[in-house]
């Protein structure tokens, strides 16, 4: 399988497909394809399986497209203006990633919901305690909220993020949530109360506009409602 990614801060990814190859993806998730590219929806995993992509964010049914002759060409969108990142995954290989951001990937791939442990990261880190867990072999496209900043973490290396901006790590980054300090930061530092720190080893991607901090900028020039007096 040939991908291109296009489109710049509204990406796709255009993934050219041999026959017999597949690709899935969630319900609504594909853009465009040729005509020999045929489509299969199903609740994976059943309904305990469709339930559980529902809570990490993605639909509960999922489509798989599959190249039934020659060559053939589909394309998946982002839903959101960011970017798109690819991996190809060894067999084993796994990352962890926030709600929403599986795109699509090769049929090989597993796509499963990931549940964080650490009680403090799950109600402060931003996402919750219901990630996204995706697992080799295969190549896997995953969307983010802005540009993706890359670190590898040494052992024991920390890297202190706002929370909502950690997109994907390894399975082996540690992350805990710490308070912020100091009585003025708190109150009028701009960054809330808790902070992300993540140790290494491991690589990390994190997304420099989140969702929820453009809403935030957004809400105040939204217009208001007058209320009848």
């Amino acid at each position: 399988m040939q991908f291109e990614i296009q489109g710049g801060t509204l990406p796709v990814v255009i993934c050219s497909l041999q026959q017999g190859e597949s690709m899935f993806t969630e319900s609504g998730g594909m853009g465009w394809m040729s005509p020999n590219i045929q489509m299969s929806t199903n609740m994976e995993g059943g309904l305990f399986g469709g339930l559980a992509r529902k809570f990490s964010g993605e639909s509960m049914f999922m489509t798989t497209y599959t190249c039934t002759a020659g060559m053939g060409t589909i394309a998946f969108p982002s839903s959101f203006p960011g970017s798109i990142l690819a991996f190809d995954l060894a067999p084993g290989q796994s990352l962890i990633c926030q709600k929403n951001s599986f795109l699509c990937a090769e049929r090989s791939v597993q796509l499963e919901v990931y549940l964080r442990k650490n009680i403090g990261v799950g109600f402060f880190g931003g996402e919750g305690f219901i990630m996204q867990k995706v697992t080799g072999p295969g190549k896997v496209f995953l969307e983010i909220d802005g540009s993706a900043i890359q670190h590898t973490l040494q052992p024991g290396e920390v890297l202190k993020v706002d929370p909502g901006h950690v997109a994907v790590t390894t399975p082996e980054v540690r992350t805990e949530i710490t308070m912020v300090k100091g009585f003025k930061n708190v109150f009028f530092g701009g960054e809330g109360l808790f902070l992300t720190d993540l140790t290494g080893p491991g690589q990390v991607w994190l997304q420099t506009m989140p969702a929820q901090n453009v809403a935030k900028s957004i809400i105040p020039f939204l217009p208001q409602s007058k209320s009848n007096s």
